[in-house]
């Protein structure tokens, strides 16, 4: 009973935080959408902020529990939920058509990590942050590595820093320089699944273009390429957690199931058991299945993950951050260019550059 007292301060906290930053992200400043920026930023900032002025918050004892549970547990609990929204089959079906820019895209971004990480001599753990959320999903990829290469607070703030600064950026330019450059509607799909990190952004992005091309079915394309994309946080996890193994020098004949973090198998069963439920004939269960619980996890996710970022933003230090940012945004930067680059490149080779949407 102690222990879940000195939990639900701190715990209670972020969780205000939380509110307030998802309220954030619902305004708008005339024509622009703060959702674009996203409720797990604001999150992260408005956490930084607070440790600017009171520096000691995060370790006080009243507080430090909660902040710490928030930051690490509640984190891992939101990528077990965000496992419910990833329909295995469907999105293996839809999104099959952009798996060779997704392929590529995605290798490209962690060999410019690597590559950077040993000319920057950055920190390896950081540069993998910056590698893996700017190859797959942003703030989830982020989410779902930093406990398994047992990245610090600091670190993950760093990288979602960074990721959203080129987040924000693609989302205002993509949709202009994709028309201008004559991409066709499906071409523009691939592109903004394959090149924007955050959902949010990438919904911003095909909203945008949608009113450019005068077409429906941008948006929910580009989701559709942003989703499959989402699940190589699966095997990079798989990947990263030997990794990890050996250089704690487990043994390499240890199950991998033992080598993997317990979340991330809870975040595999998820998305079985989604993709499971889509095989059964459709009824009262199957039904309240896909059209509530779903949106429930997916909405539950996101703020999880808010609450985390909360967390993570009061044991980081501002002045810290913007001190060792160069290395961390040029390291963004090249993944971002290079991510865009190649995944306009492929789709040129593969024919899909000029295709539109029916």
């Amino acid at each position: 009973m102690k222990s879940k007292q000195n939990i639900m301060p701190g715990l209670f906290l972020c969780l205000l935080l939380a509110v307030l930053a998802s309220f954030l992200a619902k305004l708008s400043i005339g024509d622009f959408s703060l959702g674009i920026i996203g409720a797990p930023v604001f999150a992260i900032f408005i956490g930084m902020i607070i440790s600017l002025f009171q520096p000691q918050l995060a370790s006080h004892s009243k507080f430090h529990k909660g902040i710490s549970f928030s930051s690490k547990k509640i984190l891992q609990g939101a990528v077990i939920l965000l496992g419910f929204s990833l329909n295995l089959s469907m999105i293996i079906k839809v999104g099959g058509k952009s798996l060779p820019v997704i392929i590529s895209t995605i290798s490209i971004a962690l060999l410019v990590a690597w590559f950077f990480n040993k000319k920057l001599d950055m920190e390896t753990k950081l540069a993998t942050l910056i590698g893996v959320g700017s190859a797959i999903c942003g703030g989830s990829a982020i989410a779902a590595t930093a406990p398994v290469i047992k990245a610090d607070d600091k670190q993950v703030a760093q990288a979602i820093s960074v990721i959203f600064i080129f987040n924000v950026l693609a989302a205002l330019l993509f949709p202009v320089l994709g028309y201008n450059l004559g991409l066709g509607s499906e071409g523009f799909a691939i592109f903004a699944g394959s090149a924007v990190n955050d959902t949010s952004s990438v919904t911003a992005a095909a909203a945008t273009a949608e009113n450019f091309y005068q077409v429906e079915g941008i948006l929910s394309a580009a989701v559709t390429v942003k989703l499959t994309r989402t699940l190589a946080i699966i095997p990079i996890t798989i990947g990263l957690s030997i990794i990890q193994a050996g250089k704690e020098n487990k043994s390499s004949k240890t199950s991998i199931f033992k080598l993997m973090p317990t979340f991330i198998l809870y975040f595999i069963l998820a998305a079985v058991i989604t993709s499971t439920i889509d095989f059964l004939p459709a009824n009262s269960f199957t039904t309240i299945y896909g059209e509530n619980f779903i949106p429930l996890m997916k909405l539950l996710a996101k703020f999880f993950i808010t609450m985390a970022m909360t967390a993570i933003g009061l044991n980081a230090q501002l002045h810290e951050l913007i001190k060792e940012g160069k290395k961390p945004i040029i390291l963004g930067l090249s993944c971002w260019i290079a991510i865009s680059l190649v995944s306009l490149s492929v789709q040129a080779l593969t024919a899909t550059f000029y295709s539109n949407l029916t």
